[in-house]
C-alpha cells in the first residue's frame, strides 16, 4: 500500500475544499439548530445555539401539516417520475446509441437540447397544457410532468454509457432468440445498473425537494401539496413562524438526504463510467 504524498499544493487544495464544504453546509446547519429553538430565540439570535432543545416544534409540525399524508404525496410523485424517466430514457438512449445514422444524431441532439432551456421561460405554457390535459392538482399528473423535464439529462448519461457496451452482446443475444424488449431488459438493462443508480439518486434529490413546479401544479389543494410547499405556508406577509418553517424544511429534506448518504458513492462512479465509456 503506497502512501499518499502531501505536497504543498495538495494541502492547499484540501484546505480550500474543506472551507468550501463548510461554507455550503453552513445554511443547513443554521436551519437545523433553529428548528430546535422557540420563536423568541430565533428572533433574538439566529446564529446562536439553542439554549434548550425544543422538540415540540417537530410534534406540532407533524400534526399541523399531516406529515404522513404529505410524505405519501412526495413518494407518489417521486416514484412515478423516477419510473418514467428511467424507462423512457434508457430505452431511447439505447436505440439512439445503436442506430448509426445522421437522423439518430439529430434526434439525440433534440432529446438533450431541453437541458439548455430555462424552466422559467416555459413554465406558463407548461401550466396551460397541464390544465388542458387535467394533469394539474394531481400528484400523479405532476409525476408525469417530471418525465419530460428529467429525460434529457438521463438520455445524455445513458447514451454515453451504452456506447461503451459492445454491440456483439446484442448479436449474441439475438442469435440465442432474444429480440426487442427482451433483449433490452434481459441483457442490456442489467448492465446499466451503476448509471441507473446515479440517475435515480440525482432525480430523487431533485424531484423530492423541488419547489417551483409543485407550486404551479399542486398548490391549490391541501390534499395534493408536497412537503416543500407546506414549509412555505409558515412564512406570511405580516407574521412568520420561522421555527416551524425551519422544522418543516428539515422534515421535508431529511428523506432525500438519507438516500443520498447511503448511495452517494454511486453518483461519481456512474457518471465517471458513463463519461469514460462515452
Amino acid at each position: 500500500m503506497t502512501r499518499m504524498k502531501w505536497s504543498p499544493g495538495r494541502i492547499i487544495t484540501e484546505v480550500v475544499m474543506v472551507l468550501l464544504s463548510l461554507l455550503f453546509l453552513y445554511p443547513l446547519f443554521l436551519t437545523i439548530i433553529n428548528s430546535f429553538k422557540s420563536f423568541g430565540e430565533v428572533m433574538t439570535d439566529v446564529i446562536a445555539l439553542p439554549k434548550s432543545l425544543t422538540f415540540s416544534n417537530y410534534t406540532y409540525v407533524w400534526e399541523f401539516i399531516n406529515y404522513p399524508r404529505l410524505f405519501m404525496n412526495n413518494l407518489v410523485i417521486t416514484v412515478v417520475g423516477l419510473v418514467g424517466i428511467v424507462l423512457i430514457s434508457s430505452i431511447a438512449a439505447y436505440k439512439l446509441a445503436r442506430t448509426k445514422s445522421k437522423l439518430s444524431g439529430i434526434l439525440y441532439f433534440i432529446c438533450i437540447m431541453p437541458m439548455l432551456i430555462p424552466f422559467q421561460s416555459i413554465m406558463l405554457t407548461v401550466l396551460q397544457i397541464s390544465k388542458s390535459f387535467h394533469l394539474s392538482e394531481s400528484t400523479w399528473g405532476l409525476g408525469l410532468l417530471y418525465w419530460g423535464f428529467g429525460a434529457p439529462l438521463a438520455v445524455f448519461i445513458y447514451h454515453g454509457f451504452v456506447k461503451g457496451i459492445p454491440a456483439e452482446i446484442d448479436e449474441s443475444a439475438t442469435i440465442d432468440g432474444a429480440s426487442g424488449f427482451r433483449l433490452f431488459f434481459s441483457v442490456i438493462f442489467p448492465l446499466l445498473k451503476s448509471v441507473t443508480t446515479t440517475i435515480v439518486i440525482i432525480d430523487v434529490m431533485w424531484i423530492w425537494n423541488d419547489f417551483l413546479l409543485p407550486l404551479l401544479m399542486v398548490n391549490g389543494s391541501p390534499d395534493t401539496k408536497t412537503l416543500t410547499l407546506v414549509a412555505y405556508t409558515f412564512v406570511g406577509q405580516y407574521t412568520s413562524d420561522w421555527q416551524y418553517a425551519m422544522t418543516a424544511m428539515v422534515m421535508a429534506v431529511l428523506p432525500s438526504i438519507v438516500v443520498f448518504i447511503f448511495l452517494q458513492k454511486y453518483i461519481v462512479k456512474g457518471v465517471v463510467a458513463g463519461a469514460v465509456k462515452g
